[in-house]
């Protein structure tokens, strides 16, 4: 009976590991795709107003001129004037939109553009926002050390980036990932943790796995 207990367990188990992650993957995308449906909503009533496109179709349409017009962004702003009017721009959305510079970093970091520069270029660390002796961790960028050794970090949410928690918090309960990017934490936060294996293990356990 144990054995068969054991089996049915472990079987089930099995199957939960291959379905959940592909149930959670088809979730994120209809989430996705309803965010984008929301947005693009009033070009695609006037799509259906003004054009054959209907539904479904009008939509791909919206979406395909909108990645169009990005195409058409980029090539832009790689031209001398194109990158003089984004610096600009750039600038004035900074002073004039707070968190502007937050998500265009966040952005950056998530599709593989970040640089050096920018509030989330700071370490990853493992931050202890309840105390030492809490085992509760959270995965944090630090954005700032202050004089008296405290920090400040960023906890992102999962598995959306651009929103999250900012902490004060002493040293003690801050602990440095000096092997871990930002874009690779940013990466296992978008896949709600997934991955999170390798980027809290020591320097010396994750050379030898």
């Amino acid at each position: 009976m144990t054995r068969i207990k054991t089996f049915v367990t472990l079987t089930l188990l099995g199957g939960l590991a291959v379905v959940l992650p592909i149930a959670i993957f088809v979730m994120l995308i209809q989430w996705l795709f309803g965010q984008i449906t929301d947005m693009v909503a009033p070009a695609t009533q006037w799509m259906q107003a003004h054009t054959e496109f209907k539904d479904n179709l009008a939509r791909l349409v919206v979406i395909a001129l909108i990645l169009g017009a990005c195409f058409l962004i980029g090539l832009l702003v790689k031209t001398s004037v194109g990158r003089w009017a984004h610096k600009h721009l750039d600038f004035w959305l900074g002073k004039l939109a707070p968190g502007y510079n937050t998500i265009k970093e966040l952005v950056l970091q998530f599709i593989g553009g970040g640089g050096s520069e920018g509030v989330l270029s700071g370490p990853v660390a493992r931050a202890r926002i309840h105390g030492v002796g809490n085992p509760l961790s959270v995965t944090a960028i630090v954005t700032s050390q202050h004089a008296n050794g405290d920090f400040t970090v960023y906890v992102p949410t999962a598995p959306v980036p651009t929103s999250g928690f900012v902490f004060h918090l002493p040293p003690e309960c801050v602990e440095i990932l000096p092997h871990v990017t930002v874009e690779a934490a940013m990466k296992s936060i978008v896949a709600c943790g997934s991955g999170s294996g390798p980027l809290l293990a020591p320097p010396a356990l994750k050379e030898t796995s």
